[in-house]
């Protein structure tokens, strides 16, 4: 098909129909949900945590937490209990059980089927295609943000975190895997962007500037989720001298 990349090894397609088009096909699929489930998934599970995702932010995630004994995150950004806010998730106990509910991110995570998942972000980038090296067909995943009418916004972060794993990986790269990795480049070193992209505005402006500054550090953790019986957690770390080598950048 005409939308698959399929010529080529390493793929990028924006969403749920990029889901749709590219998972079939790939051996392994990154979610890239910067501000901020891919994060927080990053977060949480460094620090030993298993994450669910879930889709809906109604009853039903209580209920489904509830069935398998784990807690919820909240529903609104907040930093003094578990919630979409990254800060949120830094003092998280280790072996902790967590639901994430998300539209963006975890929708996106529980539509890849029998397809190795893995959530990856600015904070592992490297990391992530460390652990990639070996995988023959690769699709990164830019969840991107909604309208108000539930339409695709595809948001600067994202694309800039897409950019950011695919920059570090070889192969032959499709035309849209190219252009991400060209912004990754462009904005590389320019870390306040994050703060003036629409995303980061409308973080700022609810109080949340800490999440921001969270987000956009670049190569700080060697955490690579993997999506397993429903949850995110680390199966394996990736080696420090090999995710880690040299010294970490500290923020695009």
């Amino acid at each position: 098909m005409p939308f698959d990349q399929a010529e080529f090894k390493i793929r990028c397609e924006w969403g749920e129909q990029g889901i749709r088009q590219l998972a079939p096909i790939s051996e392994v699929v990154v979610i890239v949900d910067v501000l901020s489930f891919s994060t927080c998934v990053e977060i949480a599970t460094s620090r030993g945590a298993k994450v669910f995702p879930y889709r809906w932010k109604d009853e039903s995630a209580l209920k489904y937490a509830q069935s398998i004994q784990a807690e919820l995150a909240s529903f609104e950004r907040r930093t003094d209990s578990p919630s979409l806010a990254p800060s949120s998730l830094l003092n998280l106990s280790p072996q902790s059980r967590l639901v994430l509910p998300s539209p963006n991110g975890a929708s996106l995570s529980l539509l890849t089927g029998k397809t190795v998942t893995i959530a990856g972000c600015l904070r592992n980038c490297r990391a992530v295609a460390s652990w990639l090296s070996s995988c023959e067909t690769v699709a990164v995943i830019p969840a991107g943000e909604r309208w108000p009418d539930n339409s695709l916004r595809p948001a600067l972060e994202d694309w800039i975190g897409a950019g950011a794993i695919l920059n570090y990986l070889q192969g032959s790269l499709s035309p849209e895997a190219e252009a991400a990795v060209a912004s990754f480049q462009h904005y590389q070193g320019s870390g306040h962007r994050l703060h003036q992209c629409s995303s980061g505005k409308e973080l700022i402006a609810k109080g949340f500037a800490q999440d921001v500054e969270l987000v956009a550090e670049l190569n700080v953790s060697d955490c690579v989720p993997v999506l397993t019986n429903a949850a995110y957690y680390i199966k394996n770390k990736v080696p420090q001298a090999i995710a880690l080598t040299g010294i970490p950048e500290r923020g695009i």
